[in-house]
């Protein structure tokens, strides 16, 4: 995890003096720009980096809900024999070039992410030896600007759970921290379900039962648990998750026009040309079955009188 920390370090603080530089020193509304904007710039960057991770995860969302037709069929071919079923849907899934753990992949990729970050804010205390400052690249200087840097008065090394001590070694206000916190993880719990909902209604419920299951908890376990959690994460840490949750909206309804999901369910090209299409004669209708009347047309008995 050290590599992670520098890492994260580095891009923070190559923010924060970019920022700074262009800004200098001046705070506006009880903010240290600088520093928030490197937080907020520090998602840009990972997210720039993860993009074309996003865009190999919704193609393989599409390829998976093309397939559905063909994972029921299969489902209900060998609903007695489990290992077959896996078997052929491990094959289906090779053959068709379709990943559906692929959709868990930049999650699994931003948490060592967010785990760094909120490591790093944590280290963040006035009282810190002065040996323990400078590590993960970090300056005496540095150190002691961040520690001491604010939002909205509220340093972003504070958590709405933050103890009287705590508090009275950043220099804050007890209730303009929470005030400020319980804001941000408000925010945070309503961008995260929004980005959810809108990538599922956009991408339309899952059939596969598993599947569906998945997203009922994206919908609303992580959300509900986020307002726990989010008692407990620094500010900065929440600054963090909600610029990803907005860059997440913009994201998605972009890759969502670009890349729309099937209409109706519609299956893959193969499973539709596999589909036999209804044989019909020539007035248009099955064969089998009567022609439909012409509209206009009289009705004519079937028997004929004998001429006399």
């Amino acid at each position: 995890m050290s590599v992670i920390y520098h890492a994260i370090s580095a891009i923070l603080l190559f923010w924060h003096s970019a920022w700074q530089r262009l800004l200098g020193d001046a705070s506006a509304l009880g903010t240290d720009w600088s520093w928030v904007l490197g937080i907020v710039f520090l998602v840009l960057t990972v997210r720039v980096v993860l993009f074309p991770v996003f865009v190999r995860q919704i193609r393989s969302q599409r390829a998976v809900q093309a397939l559905q037709p063909r994972i029921a069929e299969l489902r209900t071919r060998h609903r007695d024999d489990r290992e077959t079923l896996q078997r052929e849907l491990v094959e289906l899934y090779r053959a068709e070039k379709a990943n559906p753990l692929m959709g868990f992949l930049p999650m699994v990729v931003q948490i060592p992410v967010f785990l760094g970050l909120l490591h790093v804010l944590r280290h963040l205390k006035p009282t810190m030896p002065e040996q323990l400052k400078t590590l993960y690249g970090w300056t005496v200087t540095q150190f002691d600007s961040a520690s001491s840097a604010t939002l909205f008065g509220a340093p972003i090394a504070g958590t709405f759970g933050s103890t009287g001590r705590d508090l009275a070694l950043l220099g804050a206000d007890g209730a303009t921290v929470r005030t400020v916190a319980a804001v941000l993880v408000a925010t945070m719990v309503v961008t995260t379900y929004l980005s959810s909902r809108q990538l599922i209604l956009r991408s339309g419920w899952a059939t596969d039962p598993p599947q569906r299951l998945v997203q009922r908890l994206m919908l609303y376990g992580i959300p509900a648990s986020l307002l726990v959690s989010g008692l407990i994460f620094p500010i900065g840490v929440i600054i963090y998750w909600v610029t990803t949750n907005l860059f997440s909206l913009g994201q998605q309804t972009w890759m969502l026009r670009r890349y729309p999901p099937p209409v109706n369910g519609a299956s893959s090209p193969e499973a539709r040309a596999d589909t036999p299409k209804a044989v019909t004669n020539g007035n248009g209708d099955e064969p089998g079955r009567p022609a439909a009347p012409k509209v206009g047309a009289k009705p004519t008995n079937r028997r004929r009188r004998r001429a006399t």
